[in-house]
């Protein structure tokens, strides 16, 4: 089954009519109807990071495409992600104990 990705979140922070950060949230759903799982990764990137790496030349919000969004997520880590979880739910569930109601307390 093929993983569906949408980003459902992109929260601007504006300085200067330019935003200087986003919070970007997208949701990653597999399997039947294609909610089966479903899992939301979030993170926040801002126009330069502390160490004076830029990630993006601050414009105004209402220039930004879907495209350019998706390009600031860190997809191939959220796919490994999402992949680990998808795997020890659904592909691979834990090995629980199950309770045995029948059991009898020796005398």
């Amino acid at each position: 089954m093929a993983v569906t990705k949408t980003l459902t979140g992109a929260l601007p922070y504006n300085k200067s009519s330019k935003v200087q950060q986003w919070d970007l949230t997208m949701q990653y759903e597999e399997g039947e109807d294609a909610t089966y799982y479903t899992s939301n990764m979030s993170t926040t990137i801002p126009a330069t990071d502390d160490d004076g790496t830029v990630n993006f030349t601050p414009k105004a919000e209402g220039s930004w495409t879907l495209a350019e969004l998706t390009a600031l997520c860190p997809i191939s880590q959220w796919d490994d992600i999402f992949a680990s979880q998808y795997d020890s739910v659904i592909t691979n569930p834990p090995d629980n104990p199950v309770p045995d109601p029948d059991y009898v307390i020796p005398s």
